[in-house]
């Protein structure tokens, strides 16, 4: 499989570790719509982990584009309520590498 970011591939390394069922971007939310009903704006976790019922959305980008991110995470909690996300930034994905010893780059 092809990730994004070595950080994702770090992270389903964890998962795999530890026999935690992921999915890797399943889903995108249409999180607004233009006037013709088109997607204007939508949302795709990184992961899934269907035996928790939670998407997990890793990013270690720079602090605008993670405000950015935030964002839609909070349009996402507006339009799809029922749907749980965990978003770890750079210092948790810094903090699991160190507690796991993973090689997550930056």
């Amino acid at each position: 499989m092809t990730f994004a970011h070595p950080s994702e591939q770090a992270f389903a390394d964890l998962l795999d570790s530890y026999g935690i069922r992921w999915e890797y971007e399943p889903r995108m939310f249409v999180l607004r719509r233009d006037a013709d009903g088109n997607t204007a704006c939508g949302f795709t976790p990184d992961f899934y982990l269907p035996d928790f019922d939670t998407y997990v959305e890793l990013t270690t980008l720079r602090q605008r584009l993670i405000n950015r991110k935030r964002q839609k995470l909070r349009l996402l909690e507006q339009t799809h309520p029922s749907v749980r996300v965990k978003f770890l930034n750079r210092g948790d994905m810094e903090w699991i590498g160190r507690k796991y010893g993973l090689a997550v780059a930056a």
